[in-house]
């Protein structure tokens, strides 16, 4: 690359090159002739050669501008096959690029497919992860309304007696048991189950030492867990003596009751860590019962009022047994009666048998008769009189 000024020269180019290079002859050319003029003023001999000189030059000269009109003939056409073969790659890449264009067009169409149906699943777990939510928010309310049932005393006895009376009315058929019974002394019972004698009534009453055994689980110093301890035994000790007096009377009830506990580590805390507390109750004849050991009780319960009313039924078996004897009898009776009137009715059919086969034979004897081999002083026959009409 060669500039002048503003004006650049690009020596790669061929026709630049060619044209340089006959600028450069002629050039030469002028040199030479300039020279040479100057040499004729010197010497005459050396124009003759000069002359030729010249022509030879000017023979080189001419061949020089063959060459560069062949050579600009050979750029012509290296240009034509450079700008075909560039149209060519041109067609070949817009070809290419169509091609690339369909298939990014069907990939693209693919993936916004696969991008719909993703987005689609995902409103989907989405919507049921609002659900679950929804679910997650119901409960936390439901576990906050249950702390505030747990936190009032009348509410959660209410509770108490609500899981009481569902236990009750599952182990035990209709008949046996009453909610809310009101005894002799007044007193009203949680749940009064008609056992027969003995042992008689029995009283379910639901009792719930919650803020005791709270104490106990929030005791973080040895100070505290005393403490606790503490008012855990005077709250159940409380319970057990009020259920003694009130629901265990002599003649109208059982010899003991039963204290509910609704919760199952309320009762595993007793008898983990308070087995004093179950041996004084077990000395009031009051019985501790969660919700599972009571499940339990009642239905061995069930199996003793099944066993009282198999009882009480017996005489009525007895009877029924001495009825059906009776009926049994008859049956004998009268099959007696039917054996005879069968075998009457078998000889019969045995005379009427033995009739039928004589009058048989005598009607195949008559058949066979013949009469003209008959004399009439055949002896031993007889000829049968015809009866006249």
């Amino acid at each position: 690359m060669i500039q002048f000024g503003e004006t650049q020269i690009n020596l790669s180019d061929p026709l630049i090159l060619a044209l340089v290079i006959g600028g450069g002859i002629l050039l030469l050319m002028l040199i030479l002739i300039v020279l040479a003029m100057r040499a004729a003023n010197r010497s005459a001999r050396a124009v003759e050669p000069l002359a030729q000189h010249i022509g030879g030059l000017g023979q080189r000269v001419q061949g020089l501008s063959d060459g560069q009109h062949q050579l600009a003939g050979g750029l012509s056409h290296v240009s034509e096959m450079q700008a075909k073969a560039q149209a060519q790659m041109l067609e070949a890449m817009e070809r290419r690029l169509e091609d690339v264009q369909k298939s990014m067009g069907e990939t693209l169409h693919g993936t916004s497919t696969r991008t719909a149906r993703s987005l689609g699943e995902l409103q989907q777990k989405l919507e049921q992860i609002d659900k679950a939510q929804a679910n997650i928010e119901k409960l936390s309310g439901d576990v906050l309304s249950l702390q505030d049932i747990l936190s009032n005393k009348q509410t959660r006895g209410a509770f108490g007696e609500i899981q009481l009376n569902d236990i009750v009315s599952k182990a035990l058929p209709s008949d046996s048991y009453a909610f809310q019974a009101t005894l002799s002394n007044g007193k009203r019972a949680d749940a009064l189950i008609h056992l027969p004698n003995p042992p008689g009534p029995i009283v379910i009453d639901s009792k719930f030492p919650l803020e005791a055994y709270e104490a106990l689980r929030r005791a973080k110093t040895e100070y505290d867990m005393n403490e606790a301890a503490k008012q855990m035994r005077v709250a159940v000790k409380a319970h057990i003596k009020a259920i003694s007096e009130r629901y265990i009377l002599e003649g109208e009830t059982a010899e003991g009751a039963l204290m509910f506990l609704p919760s199952e580590a309320v009762y595993a805390e007793l008898h983990a860590n308070f087995p004093e507390l179950v041996r004084e109750g077990f000395a009031a004849r009051v019985w501790i019962v969660s919700p599972t050991t009571c499940m339990a009780t009642l239905n061995t319960m069930r199996a003793v009022l099944k066993d009282a009313r198999m009882r009480e039924q017996a005489g009525e078996i007895r009877k029924a047994l001495k009825q059906l004897h009776r009926d049994v009898e008859i049956v004998e009776e009268r099959a007696g009666k039917l054996e005879t009137h069968l075998r009457q009715a078998g000889e019969d059919v045995a005379g009427i048998l033995t009739a039928s086969a004589r009058a048989g034979k005598r009607a195949e004897r008559l058949d066979n008769f013949d009469f003209e081999e008959l004399g009439p002083d055949t002896p031993g026959d007889s000829v049968v009189p015809l009866p006249r009409r």
